[in-house]
């Protein structure tokens, strides 16, 4: 009987140890988790009965082995959820589960993500329809269709994540609502991030593509999803789930086992060596599966050649800091056609597209399900991401200094009025976004080096340094299982996962 050992209960992890145990009882499968908790950045937190995510993962995908795989952990919603019965919005609803009287439910909700700029809000992403027009006023946009025109005739080399969004957009349009926003991100300014960051993000849009969709010209697409499917209690609640049906499958889960040892020995990982409770410990296996950061997994390794040290200790991450606060309402006014209950804004994400502040990204739990917030009728709960570093002076901040921070930011964009937070909670996650910068051009000789390990396989979006999707990173883990269960090791299809064309959230119409 094989024996299987996974660094990792986040989405890749989990569906990885799971699929295994569901296509093979006999197979022993034990997963080694760093934290207490199973979701990895798609767990949700509960905080005096308001749940926070993590970081805003809407259930969609192309992949019909994903939406079967969710399918069959929660049941579609087949009647209306509170917040659809109160502001009467009919959707065409297909499944049989009901929200009001069973938990394990996915809701179908709506997808609104706008950016906030200059006080008024354009869609996300940028789209052409009038009101963009009108937010921007005649100058900007006569401005913006200059640039756009110099961009289509003057094409930059690729080189950099800026020429990347100028061939697309064009100067004026990269300068208002990218370059700012990116740096806001990364840290670092667009030149100097690999275009293949946006190549995997930004894919398939431009202001070629925007225009033929509006001209019904060539095939047509719509820019993004208009709907997805959400867990009733957060995405959290589907990774606890799966991990509940691993266990009673016979898999084990180890929390706050910290992997921090990879013996190797002549091309096979013999065992691994981690920490639990202070304890360290060991555990051999026939197959390794890791979902931890490269750059952790590589320090491990003592046997690896400095040259592939030297590339894997550069790569670099970037961490976030989401700060969650209860208020009574927010000062933006729902100018949608969309009902919501208390007519707050239909908002999802927010991106904040303001210099002024370094808040990134706004979430308004209560969008995502009315569910999420105890008191949804009356309070609204929102999360601000923060992108920094670790251990800079943003992340060292105390709680009572992150939470004054966050509140006088929105207080200065007009979101909230001062005093009005009623309670907060602050979540810190580590290697958060793998980066496209410093060592990461030679990232080809680190997983070359990896893949001539034979019994290793790397899943997930820290495992492949790979700004991968939720459903990506499955996709990686079924792969994986695959060529496990087949007993092959080319682990080419594993690393050829989210490199097609297409943007990540495109939805083909016929």
């Amino acid at each position: 009987m094989k024996k299987i050992v996974i660094i990792g209960a986040g989405p890749a992890g989990i569906t990885a140890g799971l699929e295994l145990k569901r296509r093979n009882k006999e197979i022993a499968v034990t997963i080694l988790e760093e934290s207490s908790m199973v979701g990895g950045i798609s767990r949700t937190v509960n905080h005096n009965g308001n749940r926070m995510d993590m970081g805003g993962h809407r259930f969609f995908s192309k992949d019909e082995q994903v939406n079967a795989w969710w399918g069959s952990i929660l049941k579609k919603q087949g009647l209306p959820s509170i917040d659809d019965i109160i502001t009467k919005t009919q959707k065409e609803l297909l499944g049989d589960g009901n929200p009001e009287i069973e938990d394990d439910v996915f809701l179908k909700r709506r997808r609104v993500s706008r950016i906030y700029y200059d006080g008024k809000f354009f869609d996300y992403p940028i789209s052409m329809k009038p009101q963009t027009f009108k937010n921007m006023g005649l100058g900007k946009t006569l401005k913006s269709g200059l640039s756009y025109l110099s961009s289509v005739a003057h094409k930059k080399e690729e080189t950099n994540l800026e020429n990347f969004y100028i061939n697309r957009f064009g100067k004026e349009l990269y300068s208002m609502f990218f370059e700012g926003y990116t740096e806001k991100l990364w840290g670092r300014h667009p030149q100097e991030i690999s275009a293949d960051w946006g190549a995997q993000r930004v894919k398939g849009l431009s202001i070629v593509a925007l225009i033929k969709n509006i001209l019904g010209s060539g095939k047509k697409e719509t820019s993004l999803i208009e709907e997805f499917e959400y867990p009733k209690l957060g995405p959290g609640q589907l990774w606890e789930l799966a991990a509940k049906e691993f266990v009673e499958l016979g898999g084990e889960i180890l929390f706050n086992a910290k992997a921090e040892n990879i013996v190797v020995e002549e091309n096979k990982v013999k065992k691994i060596e981690y920490i639990q409770n202070s304890q360290k410990l060991s555990i051999d296996g026939d197959v390794f599966i890791s979902s931890m950061p490269i750059k952790d997994l590589i320090k491990g390794i003592d046997a690896c050649p400095q040259e592939i040290c030297d590339v894997a200790s550069g790569l670099p991450y970037r961490d976030f800091v989401t700060i969650g606060l209860l208020v009574d309402k927010l000062q933006l006014k729902n100018e949608t056609k969309l009902k919501t209950v208390g007519n707050i804004i239909p908002d999802c994400w927010i991106y904040v597209q303001d210099d002024g502040v370094k808040l990134g990204r706004i979430q308004i739990f209560n969008n995502w399900s009315p569910y999420m917030v105890k008191d949804f009728k009356n309070k609204v709960f929102v999360g601000l991401e923060y992108f920094c570093n670790e251990n800079d002076e943003f992340w060292n901040m105390d709680d009572e200094s992150l939470k004054a921070y966050a509140e006088n930011e929105l207080v200065k964009i007009g979101v909230i009025e001062r005093g009005k937070v009623e309670d907060y909670h602050i979540e810190k996650v580590k290697k958060a976004y793998p980066a496209y910068f410093d060592t990461y051009d030679n990232i080809d000789l680190v997983i070359k080096y990896l893949n001539g390990i034979n019994n290793l396989f790397c899943i997930g979006r820290n495992g492949q340094h790979r700004y991968n999707n939720m459903d990506h990173s499955m996709v990686t883990a079924f792969r994986t299982v695959d060529c496990i269960l087949g007993e092959k090791y080319d682990k080419t299809e594993i690393w050829n996962v989210n490199t097609e064309k297409e943007y990540h959230e495109e939805k083909q119409n016929g």
